[in-house]
């Protein structure tokens, strides 16, 4: 097995060059059991969903910065950063399985499911579409005054039994 020392993505024997971060040096071969090698790109909450299920399963991982956020990480109190996942070439078959596991990798051919139905709306027509902000601002103003008048009525009640 061969990887890209650049980018750590691995490929087969057969090929010379990294197809990935098309970098014009060779490819590495793998002699190290411990050469990081990638593993999936992620940021922000995913990123650390999928590190904690590496280290909950004892595979060592490490995380570089793929694409730097513009807004730091003190800002918004967490890192959105494109990262890229790195572990040891020892366990790459392990972490792989891991994270199709939790569904940070999908297979070829697999889709998202998605829980809940999509509602599907028929198209108004634009009479239709004024007539029903029309109504909806009446209604509105209508309950507003209702609630007004209500808090007048119940604070002039209240009022009364301090006479």
């Amino acid at each position: 097995m061969k990887y890209c020392n650049k980018c750590k993505h691995t490929f087969e024997d057969t090929q010379e060059f990294c197809s990935c971060c098309k970098s014009k040096k060779l490819l590495l071969t793998i002699t190290d059991n411990n050469t990081p090698v990638y593993l999936t790109s992620a940021d922000g909450f995913e990123r650390e969903r999928i590190q904690t299920a590496l280290s909950d399963n004892g595979i060592p991982n490490d995380s570089v910065i793929k694409e730097e956020d513009i807004m730091p990480e003190s800002v918004k109190g967490y890192s959105s950063s494109w990262r890229d996942i790195l572990v040891p070439y020892s366990a790459y078959d392990k972490a792989y399985d891991i994270c199709v596991g939790i569904g940070a990798i999908k297979l070829d051919g697999e889709t998202e499911i998605i829980d809940e139905p999509q509602e599907e709306f028929e198209p108004m027509s634009p009479a239709k579409r004024t007539t029903v902000k029309i109504l909806s601002a009446i209604l509105f103003v209508i309950v507003a005054a209702l609630i007004i008048f209500g808090t007048d009525a119940i604070t002039g009640f209240i009022k009364g039994l301090f006479k």
